[in-house]
């Protein structure tokens, strides 16, 4: 059914500045309009249309031919807020310089996916984004084809543009827009080839940038809305405790202080998902009218707490993780041919342990989350990675059905994972609730990195076995884990090797760990590439070639059925990086350190080169090969190849979280390092693999590498390997 809303202009500036279109396209993936939240800035150089005609809320396009593009997905640094509209500009020929984009809310009716997580929002949704612009194209010549009365087939399109060529007549699209709204949505369309695209390819600013500029209300804590008040928590002070008694008398009597409540965000008989992750369910919770009010009664609480768990909350020691790998009692996830016989039979046998922290996810915006719960109903808006996830905790826990719970996404602050995990939003939801107004709940940088929900703490055993010629005839992998294993068990070198097994174990903890940005990988490809490494070199054979040579196995003659990636494209950027890293020209003073890694369908190999300065070794320059299909937006693509980098030096190098009887010894960046800027690579090279195939995931790639590619490259600089991180505790970097 085809549904026309008119809009005048003053209802459309009064509900949103880009609210409403002259037409508008939704399909199963990026749907209807999106429950409008916050107002979202309009450039200044795009005349708002007089008048918009609705027909769905997802594209919509105006008299005036300015297009409106809703973007679904949480907008989390990774600029999907950019490449998605894109995709739609892309197959719809928009003029860029006419688009505006909005940030969609949350709709389960007819978005799918509104998820930030896996670094899979362009895959999933690139199909879907081009048929959404392709239709939308097809119905707009529709509508011009009846206007100029010429054949369809006659008309083009161009920068929002349709021409007919033959009589040289030119209608821009919001000429046709009303009627095009009524054309019937076509059931199957033709999609550009990749070759003719003009727009994804091209380098193209992030949308949002001047608002960042500016210092736009853009993320949860600019969110400020009438009778607002201000929330703060306290939880336990270590794992494995919970609330005995409370005083809250001389915080209630401060000034600006409302309440002091309790909640338990799992309340009896409430089943929990995947992403109800929390260490502390049961909080208080103080509210005020100004942060600092509530900053400073927090600090007049008198709470007594008392121990709830009968697990060692301490956990977290690498001793705790020998034992379990020492233990035998592992399951078993894989094995191929005859490890024990093969290893009995090596000329050489090489065995390394390697283990790394628990981190913390320390996104620069804090934890918050903005909630209105009435009788019911409930409004929230905030940073959040599974907005859908998050309603349907909320539906359970405040008894409140889905359909009258509002959820609006803001631009986040950093994520990394730790906004998979939505108990902030309701926390939120429960304190409003309790006191009978909207609050925002904020988190302290003290709160947020205590809460738990960490990067778990790893260990694995690598062992290798080489025949008298240097060939790799025997892998076996131990791996353990705080809470569980990091090891992928069909990952390379899986079907490269005749003779591997893999063995998992599993230690319990109260610790509430999580995904932590590229989760398992971003310990387990430094662990295996640092290990080929040293396997390599005790083979007499060139780091790089070593590791092709099994990719040719894995190609031609693989081992087993299950194994998760491509040969040929894995070992492709390894060639791309030795090519343009010039592998095989001898560079003096400079010492090199490769890696490669697979994961979120995409192929990463770097090459870092560390120099030494007055007898410190410095990271210089980082070579990087990407394939990871085709590149929508080359920008904003360099820059997460960037950040990954940069980020996984950071945390390989420095970055630790301890503990002493349960209470995290890191609270805040006094004591929990991060990289510095001067630490950062002096530049960073990208390469891209042209291949032409669909898109795959990006924003976690080139961080599980790189801290293999600097671990091999310390070696070579310093002569000693490094088997735990951080690195920082073997080697100084920078002094």
């Amino acid at each position: 059914m085809t549904k026309n809303i008119n809009t005048n202009r003053r209802s459309f500036l009064k509900v949103s500045a880009a609210a409403g279109g002259g037409m508008v396209i939704g399909f199963n993936f990026l749907g209807c309009e999106s429950k409008p939240r916050i107002p979202e800035y309009v450039a200044p150089n795009l005349e708002i249309p007089e008048k918009w005609n609705t027909l769905n809320g997802f594209l919509r396009i105006g008299e005036n031919g300015v297009v409106t593009i809703m973007s679904p997905n949480p907008e989390i640094g990774q600029n999907v807020k950019t490449a998605m509209p894109m995709i739609v500009a892309e197959e719809l020929d928009a003029d860029w310089d006419r688009v505006i984009v909005e940030q969609a809310g949350l709709d389960t009716d007819n978005f799918v996916r509104q998820i930030a997580g896996g670094s899979q929002s362009i895959r999933f949704g690139w199909k879907s984004l081009r048929e959404t612009g392709a239709k939308a194209r097809h119905m707009l010549l529709m509508a011009a084809s009846e206007k100029l009365e010429v054949p369809i087939e006659e008309l083009s399109t161009e920068k929002g543009k349709i021409y007919h060529k033959a009589t040289d007549r030119v209608l821009d699209y919001g000429e046709v827009a009303t009627a095009a709204a009524s054309m019937e949505v076509p059931e199957e369309i033709t999609l550009k080839d990749p070759k003719d695209f003009k727009l994804i390819g091209q380098s193209t600013r992030n949308v949002d940038g001047f608002k960042i500029a500016q210092g736009s209300p853009l993320f949860g804590l600019d969110v400020m809305e009438e009778g607002m008040k201000i929330a703060m928590i306290e939880h336990p002070p270590a794992f494995g405790m919970k609330i005995k008694s409370i005083d809250d008398s001389a915080a209630r009597a401060m000034n600006g202080i409302i309440d002091v409540v309790r909640i338990n965000v799992e309340p009896e008989g409430w089943n929990p998902q995947w992403s109800d992750v929390n260490a502390y369910p049961e909080l208080v919770a103080v509210v005020g009218e100004s942060t600092w009010q509530v900053m400073k009664a927090k600090k007049a609480l008198n709470i007594q707490w008392e121990n709830d768990s009968d697990l060692e909350n301490s956990a977290g020691h690498e001793a705790t993780m020998k034992e379990a790998l020492a233990s035998g009692n592992g399951e078993v996830a894989r094995i191929d041919g005859d490890p024990d016989k093969a290893f009995e039979m090596a000329d050489k046998v090489i065995e390394k342990t390697y283990s790394a922290p628990f981190l913390a996810h320390n996104t620069m915006e804090p934890m918050n989350f903005y909630a209105n719960v009435k009788e019911n109903s409930a409004e929230l808006i905030g940073p959040i990675q599974t907005a859908q996830f998050l309603e349907g905790t909320l539906e359970g826990v405040l008894g409140i059905p889905k359909e009258n719970i509002s959820i609006m996404m803001t631009r986040m602050g950093g994520g990394f994972g730790r906004r998979l995990y939505g108990h902030f939003g309701t926390e939120a939801a429960l304190i409003s609730k309790a006191v009978k107004a909207p609050v925002k709940l904020v988190y302290t940088r003290e709160d947020d990195m205590t809460q738990g929900t960490y990067r778990p703490a790893y260990m694995v055993t690598y062992k290798a076995g080489l025949d008298t010629s240097g060939n790799l005839i025997a892998f076996q992998i131990k791996g353990a884990g705080i809470p569980g294993s990091p090891v992928f068990h069909n990952r390379y070198p899986a079907g490269a090797v005749d003779n591997y097994k893999v063995e998992n174990y599993q230690v319990a903890t109260n610790i509430s760990t999580g995904a932590w940005r590229a989760p398992r990988s971003n310990f387990i490809a430094t662990a295996e590439q640092s290990f080929l490494d040293e396997v390599a070199e005790a083979a007499g054979k060139d780091p790089i070639d070593f590791r092709i040579a099994l990719f040719d196995k894995a190609k031609d003659n693989p081992v087993g059925s299950d194994n998760d990636y491509d040969a040929e494209r894995y070992a492709g950027v390894l060639r791309l990086v030795k090519e343009k890293s010039g592998w095989s020209t001898d560079k003096p003073g400079v010492y090199r350190g490769v890696s490669a890694y697979y994961c979120h369908n995409s192929y990463v190999a770097q090459v870092l080169d560390v120099i030494v300065e007055d007898g410190v070794p410095k990271v210089d320059k980082v070579y990087c090969a990407v394939d990871c299909g085709i590149v929508v937006n080359p920008e904003g693509a360099i820059n997460q190849i960037e950040g990954g980098i940069v980020d996984g030096i950071g945390h390989a190098m420095y970055s630790t979280l301890t503990f002493e009887d349960g209470v995290p010894q890191q609270s805040n960046f006094d004591k929990y390092r991060l990289i510095r800027q001067k630490e950062a690579p002096k530049s960073i090279e990208v390469h891209f693999v042209d291949n032409g195939v669909d898109p795959t995931g990006l924003g976690e790639p080139s961080l599980p590498p790189i801290g293999a590619a600097l671990a091999n490259a310390l070696y070579r600089a310093t002569g000693t390997r490094l088997y735990s991180q951080p690195y920082i505790n073997q080697v100084e970097l920078l002094g």
